[in-house]
């Protein structure tokens, strides 16, 4: 069986990007699938944890509760901080066209790159040419096609 990914974080939820692919890594890791991704402390889920203001050990229990998108959705606006649509407009935009900000940080994304092609067993340069971090992740789990 192929592994089944979270959906993109280029799909909004409520205008939140990010929002449905967290949702879905907490669904997938605790039915076993999805073990290696960065989990709630780092990178995307980091990032949203803080902008919405929510507890993510506890939204985490909220999702493994159940409910629909739209539930869960009601949930984060009425126990996370209060965000106008400008706010989720450009935390969107921000998450969604993040680069590598530092020597540090583009080795790591040069670093994925390589492990993409090896996985696929071509050359780096076979790789459609990506920049931001939400189309390596695109790429490496196969919706961006070179």
């Amino acid at each position: 069986m192929d592994q089944p990914y979270p959906r993109s974080p280029k799909a909004l939820l409520g205008g939140i990007a990010h929002l449905g692919r967290f949702i879905d890594k907490i669904r997938l890791r605790h039915a076993g699938h999805i073990q290696d991704y960065n989990y709630i402390t780092t990178g995307f889920d980091k990032y949203l944890i803080e902008f919405l203001g929510i507890d993510a050990q506890v939204f985490e229990q909220r999702v493994l509760a159940g409910g629909t998108d739209e539930e869960l959705l009601a949930w984060v606006k009425a126990n996370g901080k209060p965000v106008t649509d400008a706010e989720i407009r450009l935390f969107s935009r921000n998450l969604l066209k993040s680069e590598p900000k530092d020597d540090a940080a583009r080795q790591r994304f040069r670093g994925r790159l390589q492990e993409i092609a090896t996985k696929r067993g071509v050359p780096v340069s076979a790789l459609p040419v990506v920049t931001t971090w939400a189309d390596v992740i695109e790429l490496d789990e196969g919706r961006l096609q070179p």
